[in-house]
């Protein structure tokens, strides 16, 4: 829902609002190298884009041809960095030849690329199209990785083989929705590229997006916000048409404040008016470094809204939830463990977001909202100094602590991050096997004790030392 921002009701010098909200310009990043995806629709070209800059920011969906437009990230391993660029499918004509223009609205990109990624599917295996593919590509000129998509098991890496035909640089099985080989596809770009180091700087902003399913009070918390602080810049038009961005300072701190439209159930509209609201929050999600999601106090928690948080979880966005309209539950001294217990029971995914219990309409803590962001913001561009994560490893990691499968006993030879917005950490091991997914909780709660990683999603996976990922 659209709301008129209210006008401020105090003014704020403008020298002070350009202290707060227009900091000097960060130092320059060296020039990241250009690695470009490319590759006909449904392949995953998308799953492959989030996936390696670590958060989902490119649509992804069943139907082909969501991708029409190019997405770019940039993408930060183990301290170094190259910019990546996501493209829209090749669809053939009518005569399933690839038309002349076919490349024209990936053209630019791939003209400044310093390597591409052509993303097939291992599975299906090669098809006519992807002959054509591989002809228009060669034309190029360009270095080239074929990545072979879908590889699941050992029949489809061994089937994956047949792409080798091709003559390229270099091939790599993968599997982009579960993240199999993306380590070693990542560490050979940063070899192949010749990346720098550039660690990201934190944005200026902290950007932060209201969420939620209709009627739970978004608007009126941003209203809330934005009347309280009375420190309002200027209402600017949102990405989308049905966001809205407004700019505000608190605590001598800058943010966006993202409000989108409530995401809708399924059954209560038409399927497409449910697909936008779902494409118009995640576009929003994919713009900020922290969500708000906001909750129903007297209704209490529902499906939908666990849905909501699968997004936001997804997108790598720190979380806050919001349970709004607080003042209109009948309360007792045990009242909001309760409600917070049930909510940790609906969506256990999220037990690091902490909850706020609040009234849009009466204000009633709204701006504490900011102060947490804020908090969450640094969390997610923290980085550990290696002095700590060994301390960390001497501590925790290399006398385990946490019960290992007894069949396979893997040991944990050391621990680096590899990224940060989400903070992402490997584990190099002495086998190939996976860790189990206990251990890693494991690990993950170590490290949110050790370094207040609030509110914040953590990425931790294992690799064996030297080979591919685990």
């Amino acid at each position: 829902m659209r709301h008129q921002t209210p006008p401020p009701q105090e003014a704020v010098p403008a020298e002070q609002l350009a202290d707060l909200l227009d900091a000097s310009s960060p130092e320059p990043l060296p020039t990241l190298p250009s690695v470009v995806i490319i590759g006909r629709p449904n392949v995953g070209k998308s799953t492959l884009f989030n996936k390696l800059i670590g958060r989902r920011q490119a649509i992804v969906g069943d139907e082909p041809g969501i991708t029409r437009d190019r997405h770019y990230g940039v993408v930060e391993w183990l301290g170094r960095g190259f910019e990546l660029a996501d493209t829209g499918g090749i669809v053939p004509d009518e005569d399933a030849i690839i038309p002349a223009n076919i490349f024209k609205q990936a053209s630019f990109a791939i003209e400044s690329a310093a390597l591409l990624l052509w993303v097939v599917d291992a599975r299906e295996g090669v098809t006519p199209l992807d002959e054509e593919v591989a002809r228009c590509l060669r034309a190029t000129g360009k270095p080239i990785f074929v990545v072979a998509n879908k590889v699941e098991s050992d029949s489809v890496r061994a089937a994956a083989s047949e792409f080798y035909r091709f003559g390229f640089d270099a091939l790599f099985p993968v599997s982009a929705e579960h993240g199999l080989g993306a380590a070693e596809l990542l560490d050979e770009i940063l070899a192949f590229t010749n990346a720098p180091a550039a660690a990201p700087p934190p944005p200026e902003r902290i950007r932060v997006a209201v969420i939620g399913r209709p009627n739970v009070g978004k608007s009126s918390l941003v209203n809330a916000i934005l009347g309280k602080e009375r420190v309002i810049v200027s209402p600017i038009a949102g990405t989308t048409r049905d966001a809205i961005d407004t700019e505000l300072a608190h605590g001598g701190r800058a943010f966006t404040l993202i409000d989108t439209a409530g995401i809708r159930r399924k059954g209560k509209t038409t399927a497409m008016a449910e697909k936008l609201s779902v494409v118009m929050a995640r576009k929003a999600l994919e713009r900020a470094d922290v969500a708000i999601l906001v909750l129903d106090a007297v209704e209490g928690p529902t499906h939908l809204d666990e849905a909501i948080a699968g997004y936001a979880l997804e997108s790598g966005a720190s979380i806050l939830i919001a349970l709004n309209k607080w003042d209109l539950v009948e309360k007792n001294a045990d009242t909001a463990k309760l409600y917070e217990r049930q909510l940790r029971e609906r969506a256990k995914f999220l037990d690091y977001a902490p909850a706020v219990f609040i009234s849009a309409l009466a204000g009633q803590r709204v701006t504490r909202l900011l102060d947490l962001a804020a908090r969450a913001h640094d969390a997610r561009y923290r980085r550990i100094p290696t002095a700590e994560l060994n301390r960390f490893f001497a501590e925790y990691l290399e006398t385990p602590r946490a019960t290992l499968p007894t069949s396979a006993p893997v040991k944990v030879h050391y621990v680096t991050q590899a990224r940060s917005a989400p903070p992402t950490f490997v584990l190099f091991t002495n086998s190939t096997k996976k860790l189990h997914f206990s251990y890693l909780r494991y690990v993950e709660n170590r490290l949110r004790e050790n370094f207040d990683f609030f509110a914040t999603p953590l990425r931790v996976v294992s690799r064996p030392r030297g080979g591919k990922k685990a």
